[in-house]
Order: structure tokens, then sequence, then C-alpha cells
């Protein structure tokens, strides 16, 4: 009498995956795609055991921020008399516009260092053979980064902004303009107009009007004064960053730099990312970056070139320039709104170009981080273990 034959064993991969009952195969297939949340831990764990990375993240964010306030805190503890409060409008958009320089180049760091340590230390081909998609690798090392650097500059800006809101001079009540002229502060365009009504010989000086009533230094009043002055956008506007530049911002303001800056960091990881995957080499990737970020960035965004103009909005550095908070942009020497400048959430803009429209600007952001997200995906689901 024969025993009987042996149960073959299971294959590696039905065990390592069995089909779950009333789970389509589509949905089987999308959760094979997804990283675990032990495949993000780990890919966050890799990267903070990394301390010359963690060191440059704490340096180039938050050091900045520590080194500045914390010596005007002790100047002004030690010597009040001739150091005044720490926090200071102009020290703060200065701190913030430098946070967002200095985020952008440490966050395509960590971007291409998430994407070539694998490759760099000869275990991604390890990883291939465990069976997990390589698109779940792909996107595990986006939470895994964002969580280094998100927590880090959150750390910089919340410690500016309550330097800066509690440890600074009273707000004034009035901004000051050209030839020394005092302007009650919190005026919409409206209120400002009738007070350049009100006021035509200080209006003149305080402002340059365009052609028309007002032109010359004056502003026409009484029975024949217009309704409204050709050149009141252009005073509301000196008017609004002359203000953004003396008073410290509003909290709904600080929530808002705060987005712009998390979006800064977060576009800068992803494009490096992206980058450091196609090219396999963190060195290269860095370098291009920050050659973006520092050289042709502000080229572009400063100087309109002849037939150009289309192709300098594509850089993602100029559409966030654009975007960047009215509160910054003084700081930035940016030239205020455009003819058919799109701005969103109260943005002046620090461009020294004509601004795209909002829907562009929009395009142009959401563009860099698909773009580049598909690029390294695409990448590492070809690349040979």
């Amino acid at each position: 009498m024969t025993s009987p034959a042996p149960a073959a064993e299971p294959l590696l991969s039905e065990g390592r995956s069995p089909a779950r009952p009333g789970r389509t195969p589509f949905l089987r297939r999308l959760g094979a795609t997804l990283p675990t949340w032990e495949l993000i831990a780990t890919k966050h764990l890799e990267l903070r055991k990394r301390r010359g990375l963690m060191i440059t993240v704490a340096v180039m964010i938050i050091g900045p921020t520590v080194l500045v306030m914390g010596l005007r805190l002790a100047f002004h503890l030690f010597d009040p008399a001739h150091n005044g409060p720490a926090g200071d409008p102009a020290v703060f958009a200065a701190l913030a516009n430098l946070m967002a320089e200095f985020g952008f180049i440490v966050a395509a760091v960590v971007g291409a260092a998430a994407a070539t340590t694998d490759l760099n230390d000869g275990v991604f081909r390890y990883l291939v053979i465990t069976g997990r998609s390589r698109l779940a690798l792909y996107l595990a090392r986006i939470p895994a980064g964002l969580a280094v650097l998100v927590p880090a500059l959150a750390v910089a800006f919340t410690m500016l902004c309550l330097v800066t809101a509690y440890e600074a001079v009273p707000q004034p009540t009035t901004v000051s303009m050209n030839n020394g002229i005092s302007i009650p502060a919190n005026f919409d365009q409206a209120q400002l107009q009738t007070w350049v009504r009100q006021h035509p010989a200080a209006a003149g000086q305080a402002f340059q009007f365009g052609p028309g009533p007002g032109s010359g230094g004056s502003v026409k009043v009484g029975p024949g004064a217009p309704a409204s002055y050709p050149g009141i956008a252009t005073a509301f506007s000196d008017y609004t960053s002359a203000e953004d530049s003396e008073f410290n911002p509003a909290p709904n303001e600080m929530f808002k730099i705060g987005l712009w800056l998390e979006l800064e960091i977060g576009i800068g990881f992803m494009v490096g990312l992206g980058l450091g995957s196609l090219t396999g080499q963190r060195t290269l990737s860095t370098i291009l970056l920050i050659g973006l970020e520092i050289i042709v960035t502000p080229i572009l965004a400063r100087v309109q070139i002849p037939y150009f103009l289309n192709g300098q909005r594509l850089d993602v550095g100029v559409a966030m320039d654009q975007l960047r908070p009215a509160a910054l942009a003084p700081a930035s020497g940016g030239g205020g709104p455009g003819p058919g400048g799109g701005l969103l959430f109260g943005g002046r803009g620090a461009l020294g170009i004509p601004p795209m429209a909002t829907w562009a600007m929009i395009s142009v952001i959401v563009g860099w981080i698909v773009v580049w997200s598909v690029v390294g995906a695409w990448r590492m689901m070809t690349r040979d273990a």
C-alpha cells in the first residue's frame, strides 16, 4: 500500500499575499502598490539614522532662527537702551525668506538621499526580491521624508512667530510713506481714497499719481474733484507694502506664510526624490537643484527675457515667488502685483516680471509635483536590480 504523496508546498508569493474574501482583483492590486506602515517607518528610521543628513536639516532650517533670535533676545536683555526688542517685521520677513531658500535646498537633499540610499548601500536588489511592489517602495519614501522635514520647519517657524508676536515693539497706528508723510493704518482702498481727497497736499507728497487729476504732486478737491483717481490702485499697493514692512504679521498672515513654507519644502523634496530616482546619484541631483534655486530661478524671476516670458513662468520657483505671501514680498524686493496677475490668499509676489494668471500658477506648481513623481516612480519600476 503506497503512502499518499505529500502536499505541494505553497509558493512564496501565494503565502505572502493571500486573497481575502470579498476583495476584488482591482482592490488587491491597489493594496499591493500602496506602502505599508512598516515600510514607511523603516524608511523614516533609515533617514533619521543618517547623522550627517539630520545635522544638515537642523543647522540649515532651525539654526538661523535660533541664532538670530537668540542673539537679539540676549542683546535686548543685557542692553535694552541700545538694542530694541527682538521681534521686528523686517527680521521676521528676512528669516522667513531665508527659511524658504534653505528649506528648498535641504528638502532637495533629503529627497535625493531618500531616492538613492538603497542603491548606494547595495540593498535595492534585496528589496526587490522580497516581492514588494516597486511602486510601493517609491511611495513609502514620500511620507518618510516629509516626516523629517515638516516637524523641523514647524519648530523653526513657530519659534520665529512666538518671538515676533510676544517680544516686539507696540504696533504703530500710522504708516510712514514718502517724504515722512504719515497715514492712518489699516485703510482699505476706499478709505485711502477718501483720505487723499481730504489731504491733497500730503497725498501729493506721499504718492506719485499718474496722468489726470492729482498729477504734478497735487490732488484736486472741492466740487470738481473726481470720484476716483487713476493712480489710486498703485497708491494703495504702495500703502499696503509699507504697512506690511512696518507691522508685525497678523496671526492669519503667519498661518498663510507657514503653509507657503511647507509647500516650498514639499516641492523641493518631491523634485529631489524624482530627480534622485532618475539619475541614481545623490550628489548630481543635489547640485542641479541648488543651481536651480540660487542661480536659475532668481534670473528667471527678475529679468524678462525677450520672447521667453512663458518659458520663464514654467519654473516652479517663479510660480512660488508669485505666490509668496504679502508680508514677505517687501523683504524680497518684489515689484508688487501687475496687470493681469493672479494672486492667491493675499499674496503679493516677489516677481520682477509680469505675473501669470492664477490657473497657470497653480498648474505649474501641481505639474512639477506630479511630473517628477511620475518620472521617479517610473525609473524605480524599470531600474535593473
